[in-house]
């Protein structure tokens, strides 16, 4: 398992999704109460008016006859026969003729009336228009009146439909929020009742590609999905044969070549033993013999292993390790003494369960390949983080470019430069076998560049409780 990350970003997907779904809910449903609200508030603002402008006309004819009958008895004054109206609160009455303007209330004037309102009314016809008077909203009725030319003006306050507006305004306001929150619940809702098939996919494939092949998923009720879930499982199991039946030609292949490889070593071995009585040109060929019996004895030894992994057929052996004493003894018995050491004070106290051959077949791997590959071991480190170990083995070679760091544990993948990195007796699989070996102790193994210089770093992170 070269790369922890992929369920994260998996679930970081999810989540993404999940937000876009409801969002989307939100938004829509934000959209449609809107419009309900815009709607209905225009319609409430229309409807409330005319029932408005209807009562106020009606009454202010009935007070302009009242005013007309009384004007016509002798020595009639029109202020006090408009100070006899019953008039609603906070309205305003009001007769003039061709002498004077005469109110109930001081703040009450011509000026207030809209010229054209007067023009109309003057020309023999009522009418009606909505004006703001000192600050407040009134309906002005204007009707003319058969007493001396006059005319008869009631101006009636809106303010008590205006605050009506602003509670219905108000009360739609907050529909559309708590409308818009239920649509958010309700799209989180449905994404998670949505996605669910799909995380639990996920969260199969994620198990697949981590090696965990016995990985399936379960019957689902609805016929749509149990048809996903059943297409997903035969994948599955055709994909776990056919790994097996790879794994298990691999150990064929690698077992059956063990007795010619031997035989071959051994003879090897005669003729090294009497090389000085041969000429110059086949001593020379016998040396090349040699070194390639024994590179592919150990690609077969390294095939076995690997297969073996693969298979899950040998389990571990777990036992308590100290991490940094074993690291240190790999080091200076594969790479030298020439190296710095970075480890954790507590490891020297804590034991590590890990199988003890496989850790330290992970250790002399990378650093043969730093030694190999990386022009020489720089440094070992080796510490505890989040409830794991870390341990780094860093080289001084050029490094190894972003788009190669996930090939080069795949089985015998080589590097672009491996080529101008010095000579490659490597087989291509002590990578593969690092990486198979934490998986199967339930970590993981990748590279980064050396922080501050050049350089590789191979990060081995194994859990400090093993699955």
């Amino acid at each position: 398992m070269t790369d922890p990350e992929p369920p994260e970003r998996s679930r970081t997907a999810h989540g993404r999704l999940q937000y876009r779904v409801m969002l989307t809910f939100a938004i829509g449903g934000l959209a449609i109460v809107t419009v309900l609200a815009v709607s209905t508030y225009f319609l409430a603002q229309r409807y409330l008016l005319e029932q408005r402008e209807r009562s106020a006309t009606r009454q202010a004819f009935l007070d302009a006859r009242f005013v007309r009958d009384r004007l016509q008895s002798p020595n009639s004054d029109p202020q006090m026969v408009l100070g006899t109206l019953l008039l609603p609160a906070g309205s305003d009455a009001a007769f003039t003729d061709s002498a004077a303007w005469t109110s109930t209330s001081a703040g009450f004037q011509s000026s207030d009336v809209p010229a054209e309102l007067r023009r109309v009314v003057a020309s023999g016809n009522a009418a009606s228009q909505r004006i703001t008077v000192h600050g407040h909203p009134h309906l002005v009725v204007g009707i003319p009146i058969g007493v001396a030319d006059g005319e008869y003006y009631e101006a009636l306050p809106l303010t008590e439909l205006a605050s009506t507006l602003a509670v219905i305004r108000n009360s739609l306001l907050a529909a559309a929020v708590v409308a818009t929150i239920a649509a958010a619940l309700l799209g989180r809702w449905a994404a998670l009742r949505a996605l669910r098939p799909l995380i639990t996919v996920s969260a199969a494939t994620s198990r697949i590609a981590g090696g965990d092949l016995s990985a399936r998923l379960s019957r689902q009720a609805d016929p749509d999905l149990d048809l996903v879930a059943s297409s997903f499982n035969s994948m599955a199991d055709a994909l776990e044969r056919r790994i097996e039946r790879d794994a298990r030609f691999v150990s064929d292949v690698s077992h059956e070549l063990r007795s010619p490889l031997t035989t071959l070593s051994a003879a090897a071995d005669v003729l090294r033993a009497r090389a000085n009585d041969l000429p110059v040109r086949a001593r020379d060929a016998l040396e090349l013999v040699v070194a390639e019996i024994d590179r592919f004895q150990v690609m077969v030894e390294e095939l076995l292993e690997l297969s073996r992994a693969q298979a899950d057929v040998d389990p571990l052996r777990l036992e308590p390790v100290f991490v940094s004493e074993l690291a240190l003894q790999v080091a200076v018995h594969v790479g030298g003494e020439t190296f710095s050491v970075d480890f954790d004070q507590r490891l020297d106290a804590e034991a590590l369960m890990v199988d003890k051959r496989r850790l330290e077949r992970m250790l002399v791997n990378l650093i043969e390949n730093a030694e190999s590959h990386g022009d020489g071991l720089v440094a070992l480190h080796a510490h505890r983080s989040n409830g794991t170990v870390r341990i780094a083995v860093d080289d001084r070679g050029p490094g190894v470019p972003p788009a190669e760091r996930r090939a080069i544990f795949e089985r015998f993948a080589r590097g672009a430069k491996s080529g101008s990195r010095g000579t490659d007796s490597g087989t291509g699989l002590g990578l593969a076998l690092v990486a198979e070996h934490a998986r199967m102790h339930g970590g993981s193994v990748w590279v980064e560049d050396v922080p501050g210089s050049r350089g590789a770093r191979f990060v081995i992170e194994l859990p400090l409780e093993p699955e």
